[in-house]
């Protein structure tokens, strides 16, 4: 049966020897790494949870007559906004990325 590994490797070399990208030498066990930059911006992604709990709140303002729908808004921003706050909570005292 066929391998389904997919070795990025010119004729001759070895698939366990550094890759030269230019910027850095990699494991040739990463190739994927060549293609950007794989981390998260978590300042980022905070800030828009924020804008996204805001703008789910900012919904309530409008011509629905049932309450359902206002309690399903309010619910999914507490939410979102709890696992904001955990993650600032418990990312005191760690080092910035």
């Amino acid at each position: 049966m066929a391998s389904s590994e997919v070795e990025h490797t010119k004729h001759g070399e070895v698939a366990h020897e550094p890759i030269d990208t230019g910027w850095a030498r990699e494991p040739a066990d990463a190739p994927s790494a060549r293609f950007g930059w794989h981390g998260e911006n978590k300042t980022t992604m905070r800030v828009a949870g924020w804008l996204a709990g805001v703008l789910l709140l900012a919904m309530l303002i409008g011509n629905h007559k049932g309450r359902v729908e206002d309690l399903y808004l309010i619910g999914i921003t507490a939410v979102l906004w709890f696992i904001l706050i955990r993650d600032l909570v418990l990312s005191r005292g760690k080092w910035k990325n």
